[in-house]
């Protein structure tokens, strides 16, 4: 019997409405997102935006918008819905739909039970009409009995004291009791401001006041200057006086006070040293906002970025040299002159010109520094080592033997030291008001920047899907990797390891004795497909151009001509995912056949075979590592 047949459409959609949380929290929902967009109940965009979450908690939210979604836009369907996940196919795989067509079964569900009455938005329209004075006077009329009565009518209607209660926790109206005028007038009292309410008396900081929201009037001796918060902010020469701009050192210098070398101390604004404001977050706001839109939440932010600035003003400090004891009014007129070094010499030898990757090192640790990922010290994760991607501070603390190293000084670059990049407005450092992705806090952000943005076998990152690894930064394309990664690995979310790792975590059991070269050409494919595709995979690696990746004759004139039997790196990996080859030596035989083709075709450009030699070095390095092959002596 199909419990379907006796049932409404109305009824169907209470009944959706009444479960889709519970539906939307089942395990491994992707065979039902499948199965919804199979039958056009839900889009292919959609489908997409869900079951690429990877994370359990937005995926269940994810559905639980897609449920939302088919109530309001896909209600005319919902029979179609239900006929679908009440599949035998589906229930045998979802308990929870079970227990739900089963409570259809056997009458378990109540369609008529009464639900608490909602909230309507007429009511709260028309409360917000009530005028204050006379709410004030009705309450004033109240008796004690009358609020007895009240609350006596309210245990007989449910649904009153339900939105009762309601109504108090969002709109902080009185509920009935000795207190209620007091929390009525608790709301006609706030209002947003920069401090607490002040006493009688008191007077409230100058540094809180609206019309210094983006400048503040500061004084170093008996010099008078105005100090723009965004500048400061930003690292930029900040204190104006009489047109003229002043970094926060040069002021110090500007009114005699250099010998005192700590501007933070010398500059006050009302009497008070800027670095009580700073350490006391006072500082720092962004001009944009409103006065209104100043919350805790923001208040946090700016703590964040303060902090971020802090490292970048400290990162050019002397080595060894402590929090105490810096010479911060040397920093600023070393940064100033390293800007006006730079705007000098644009051009310079050392200016890394149109390069976008740049090889750099610090003490023995080595990766490639990517400009497009470069924020700042501690944001984006711009350099890149065989491990794992790393921001600057982090591969400074990777590297360095030093505790307080600086970022800038210690990663060199073509032996100078990175600075000189930064010099040269090759590099540009982000504003700590930087909202961009590789300075947000989002976590969806941050996960991003742990992998490659660009295939690592065909460099190319086009509008296709990249699976990520997670256990190192490499990115593939799905038929880019060997094995080709299926759509249900993508649409999992559970970790995902590629060749790479999975060979190198495996290698030191898979072979307790060292082989000879004839006993490994000699083993079976089938048991040795990993290693297989791990040296197909490099060399399609470090074939950068893809001479030697895709038909040379192709593009290449008369090749046939010369060559009888082509061969290349993608035929060799088709045949390998077909599982063409049955020992080793028949897959390393047409790896060889495409260098010796190589050296034939191309016996008068020494270019060209000289990539083959590499790369065929690279096979037999590799080939000797992975099947541990024991080295031939002399006298064998």
């Amino acid at each position: 019997m199909n419990p379907l047949d006796f049932l409404e459409d109305e009824q169907l959609l209470q009944f959706f409405r009444r479960n889709k949380t519970e539906m939307s929290c089942m395990d491994k929902p992707h065979t039902l997102l499948n199965l919804l967009r199979d039958h056009n109940l839900i889009s292919e965009e959609r489908y997409r935006r869900v079951t690429r979450m990877r994370s359990k908690d937005n995926m269940k939210n994810g559905i639980y918008g897609l449920f939302d979604w088919l109530e309001t836009e896909r209600r005319q369907h919902i029979r179609l819905f239900w006929e679908c996940v009440f599949k035998d196919s589906i229930l045998s795989q979802y308990p929870t739909l079970r227990q739900l067509r089963n409570s259809l079964m056997d009458g378990s569900f109540q369609f008529n039970q009464e639900l608490p009455e909602k909230v309507e938005k007429e009511e709260k329209e028309e409360r917000k009409r009530k005028e204050p004075s006379e709410e004030k006077e009705e309450r004033k009329r109240k008796e004690p009995s009358e609020e007895k009565e009240g609350e006596d009518k309210q245990e007989k209607t449910g649904g009153k004291k339900t939105r009762k209660r309601t109504r108090s926790i969002c709109d902080d109206e009185e509920q009935p009791g000795p207190s209620s005028q007091l929390r009525m007038k608790r709301p006609q009292k706030l209002k947003l401001s920069y401090c607490s309410p002040l006493k009688k008396g008191e007077k409230k900081p100058i540094w809180t006041w609206a019309i210094y929201r983006t400048q503040l009037p500061v004084t170093c001796g008996d010099k008078k200057g105005m100090l723009n918060r965004d500048r400061l902010a930003k690292g930029e020469k900040c204190i104006t006086v009489d047109g003229r701009w002043f970094t926060p050192g040069g002021f110090e210098e500007f009114a005699g006070k250099k010998s005192s070398k700590n501007w933070k101390l010398s500059i006050k604004c009302s009497d008070t040293p800027l670095r009580q404001l700073i350490e006391a977050k006072k500082l720092i706001f962004p001009s944009t906002e409103s006065e209104s839109s100043v919350t805790e939440e923001e208040d946090g932010d700016e703590d964040d970025e303060f902090d971020r600035e802090k490292e970048e003003r400290a990162s050019t400090s002397k080595k060894g040299s402590s929090p105490d004891t810096t010479d911060e009014g040397e920093e600023e007129e070393e940064e100033a002159e390293q800007e006006e070094e730079a705007e000098q010499e644009p051009g310079g030898s050392h200016d890394g010109g149109n390069e976008t990757v740049f090889k750099v090192t610090c003490g023995a640790v080595s990766g490639t520094l990517h400009k497009d990922r470069f924020a700042s010290g501690t944001c984006g994760k711009s350099i890149r080592t065989e491990k794992s991607w790393m921001s600057p501070v982090e591969f400074t603390q990777e590297g360095s033997t030093q505790t307080d190293a600086c970022w800038k000084k210690e990663i060199q670059w073509e032996d100078k030291p990175i600075s000189v990049l930064l010099q040269a407005k090759v590099l540009n450092v982000h504003s700590v008001l930087c909202k961009c992705r590789l300075c947000s806090s989002n976590p969806k952000d941050l996960e991003g920047q742990e992998n490659d943005d660009e295939c690592f076998i065909c460099r190319g990152d086009g509008e296709e899907e990249l699976v990520m690894c997670d256990q190192c930064p490499r990115s593939f394309h799905q038929e880019c990797h060997l094995p080709h990664v299926g759509d249900a690995v993508v649409r999992d979310d559970r970790p995902w390891i590629c060749t790479f790792c999975v060979l190198r975590t495996s290698q030191g059991w898979r072979y307790s004795v060292r082989l000879t070269h004839e006993t490994a050409m000699s083993l079976q494919i089938s048991e040795h497909l990993l290693e297989c595709q791990y040296l197909l995979l490099s060399l399609l690696h470090a074939d950068e151009e893809q001479h030697f990746a895709t038909d040379p004759s192709l593009y290449v004139n008369r090749y046939t001509a010369t060559i009888k039997t082509p061969m290349w790196l993608e035929k060799v990996a088709e045949k390998l995912q077909k599982k063409d080859y049955k020992t080793v030596r028949q897959f390393v035989s047409d790896v060889q056949l495409i260098f010796h083709n190589c050296a034939t075709f191309n016996r008068d450009d020494a270019g060209f075979q000289a990539m083959g030699v590499r790369l065929e070095e690279l096979f037999e390095r590799e080939f000797t590592n992975v099947f541990s092959i024991q080295q031939e002596t002399a006298d064998g």
